[in-house]
């Protein structure tokens, strides 16, 4: 449920609680995702017939999902792709500045990343 006390993560300081709700760490690991080398963008795959859909800057958190479990993240990618970047290169760089941002961001550990190459888009 959106905006509901179980989509936050609660990060405990001296001073007291924060707690950072799913969408906004979503928005954040999303705009420093396709900042990235390679990364045209983030992705929305239809159930119904698997089509592959680009999406929008201002719909990227729908190509990622945050869960987080005994205190650390886990966050899944659904991204496209430049066509003739090495995959592998364009995944490395991502996970290692999305890892090291939204830690810094959030005060959060991140304990995984996954990402789903849906697509290879050519760039004009």
């Amino acid at each position: 449920m959106r905006g509901s006390f179980h989509s936050k993560n609660s990060v405990n300081t001296h001073m007291g609680n924060i707690c950072i709700d799913n969408e906004v760490i979503a928005q954040y690991a999303g705009t420093v995702a396709v900042e990235c080398f390679g990364i045209v963008g983030m992705a929305s795959v239809s159930v119904k017939d698997g089509f592959v859909k680009l999406l929008k800057k201002d719909s990227i958190t729908h190509g990622i999902a945050v869960s987080f479990k005994e205190g650390k993240l886990t966050l899944d990618f659904h991204v496209i792709v430049s066509y003739g970047v090495s995959i592998l290169a364009v995944s490395d760089n991502l996970i290692s500045n999305v890892k090291y941002k939204v830690e810094e961001f959030t005060g959060l550990e991140i304990e995984k990343i996954n990402i789903f190459v849906e697509g290879v888009r050519v760039i004009d």
